[in-house]
């Protein structure tokens, strides 16, 4: 009989999470199984036809696990951004991939580690994807590049967006372990901001404030799509909003708030 995949178990042959740099230390959570990542949109694809059926003696190197593991992983997306980790089941997620609910167990411990496995992900986009860069005395230039990044990452990505924010609504309790960490990064912005700040690049203001509002004006087109599409509706019918257009205003409002000059 085929083993299934136990905790600490990690060779499945693609790139996972914990490939990338993560939180570390006695606070740091250890991921019990790593998933495939992927820069794809989130939202759901039904189980291929050509997918094979875990059933006989498989073998973690089997053409088409990682195809498996990425059909798991966007069902998995759908249903706890509609249901969060309460209201998600392993039967569920099973049903949207294509599978059974044994098949599923073969290659996942369970839906927490599941769900951890995708928070996970959440915070190295915090962390990596996100962090400020380029030219750091430039403060336009940084701060458009940042709201361009998590807007995209909102029109892009929305379900990964609503996953974090129903884990927010339940109450954060399964990001206990994250926090120190999230803080931590957040920091080392807040310092480059008052760094600008104090060499009269802009007005003097609360950094984490001004993170904070970035972060509720980016993912609002995530958490609120259904109503940016009513909301622009110009009597066609709902709209999808023009990313390019939100982005522009979205910088100058910012900018022009921080007392930076908004490019021409």
């Amino acid at each position: 009989m085929a083993r299934r995949p136990g905790p600490g178990d990690n060779s499945t042959g693609a790139g996972c999470l914990s490939r990338f740099p993560a939180p570390s230390g006695p606070s740091a959570p250890v991921l019990p199984f790593c998933l495939p990542v992927t820069t794809a949109d989130a939202s759901f694809s039904p189980a291929l036809p050509d997918m094979p059926p875990p059933s006989g003696a498989l073998t973690r190197n089997r053409p088409g696990r990682e195809r498996i593991m990425a059909s798991i992983r966007a069902a998995a997306i759908t249903e706890f951004s509609r249901h969060g980790l309460k209201g998600s089941s392993t039967q569920g997620i099973a049903e949207r991939a294509g599978l059974t609910k044994p098949q599923l167990h073969y290659y996942i411990a369970g839906k927490d580690e599941l769900y951890e496995e995708l928070l996970m992900q959440v915070l190295h986009d915090w962390k990596v994807v996100y962090a400020f860069e380029g030219q750091l005395h430039d403060p336009a230039a940084v701060l458009g590049t940042y709201i361009r990044q998590k807007l995209d990452h909102a029109f892009d990505h929305p379900e990964i967006s609503r996953i974090f924010t129903r884990e927010m609504l339940d109450g954060g309790h399964n990001l206990a372990a994250f926090w120190p960490h999230a803080r931590q990064w957040t920091q080392k912005k807040v310092d480059i901001i008052n760094g600008w700040i104090a060499r009269g690049l802009m007005r003097p203001l609360d950094a984490r404030l001004l993170l904070m509002h970035i972060w509720a004006m980016t993912q609002h087109y995530a958490d609120f799509a259904p109503q940016v599409e009513v909301m622009l509706d110009s009597g066609h019918g709902p709209q999808q909003p023009d990313r390019e257009v939100i982005a522009r205003e979205l910088i100058a409002f910012i900018l022009s708030g921080c007392g930076i000059a908004v490019p021409a």
